[in-house]
């Protein structure tokens, strides 16, 4: 058997002080920064399925914000995520799970199938209930990550100044260090100059958003109940997470309809919509270049034009 295997049934055992012995190893699709694999383990009661992640030891604190945001959403109680079994902040708060240079996160294994009209419409009154949970301020206690980007984070009463600080700022200063072209940069800049003008009549609520809720991070369980995963958790305007949503697709019409009977959006939303999209527009642009340069430029230029 595998050692990394083996260890890391090791530490399932040593969280869920059970007997288990890895059985197989197998890869899985889903894993577009780490390693995604199902473990099988032999229990005392049978086989069980164990959905695990693994990386370099270097990635180790990708996990840990990983495994806190779950636990974040998990508290919340309004939306089904996978269980954190085992990983970095589990037990020893400062301990990684490592070996031989591995790193790695053990999630429960659920069989998840796409979202459709009805699971789609519980995800979108879930998503409202998570988002009505009262929070004492804007951002987050610790940074964490937007896909393999750092994302920076910070406790405060000012959601704009924190959006602006800690969100699209940090995003154009990557877009310098990446030498993308300098008027998409100052016309950025300008943006955020401006930017109180989206606001005049918004005074966002507090509210606990998944952070990267796109397609590829939300299913269901074959009883119909949605469940999200792969969180970039901070506290902020729900409509950002809603705008993510339109962003790249992948949410039934339910959803959408569902959403705003629960809680209807403020005026305004369409224009603020493309203000916190151009965020992961931009992200997406420093990781991959490509179309995505182009489309930041035209979002910052749509939304100056309709300011």
């Amino acid at each position: 058997m595998d050692p990394i295997a083996a260890a890391i049934a090791r530490s399932i055992a040593d969280a869920t002080r059970t007997s288990q012995a890895a059985f197989s190893l197998e890869p899985v699709g889903g894993g577009c920064i780490h390693r995604a694999s199902r473990l099988t383990t032999d229990a005392r009661d049978g086989k069980r399925a164990w959905f695990v992640k693994a990386n370099g030891a270097d990635k180790a604190p990708m996990f840990e914000a990983e495994a806190r945001g779950l636990a974040a959403l998990g508290r919340a109680g309004a939306i089904r995520v996978p269980s954190v079994i085992a990983g970095p902040i589990l037990g020893d708060e400062d301990a990684t799970d490592e070996d031989e240079g591995v790193a790695w996160l053990v999630l429960e294994w659920l069989d998840l199938v796409p979202l459709d009209a009805v699971s789609g419409a519980k995800l979108g009154e879930a998503l409202a209930a998570q988002h009505r949970r009262p929070q004492p301020k804007f951002g987050w206690a610790r940074d964490n990550f937007i896909g393999s980007t750092p994302q920076s984070n910070a406790l405060a009463d000012d959601w704009l100044d924190f959006w602006r600080t800690h969100r699209l700022q940090m995003q154009l200063r990557y877009a310098a260090h990446n030498r993308l072209p300098s008027k998409m940069m100052d016309r950025g800049e300008r943006l955020l100059a401006d930017a109180e003008i989206l606001f005049r009549n918004h005074a966002p609520e507090k509210s606990l958003l998944h952070g990267d809720l796109w397609g590829g991070n939300a299913s269901a369980l074959g009883d119909g109940t949605p469940v999200v995963f792969d969180p970039a958790v901070y506290v902020g305007d729900r409509e950002a997470d809603v705008a993510m949503t339109e962003l790249f697709g992948g949410f039934p019409k339910d959803f959408h309809s569902a959403y705003r009977n629960a809680w209807p959006l403020s005026d305004g939303y369409p224009v603020r919509k493309d203000f916190y999209n151009l965020y992961h527009v931009l992200n997406h642009a420093n990781l991959f270049g490509g179309g995505y340069v182009r489309q930041a430029e035209q979002l910052i230029e749509k939304v100056l034009a309709e300011m």
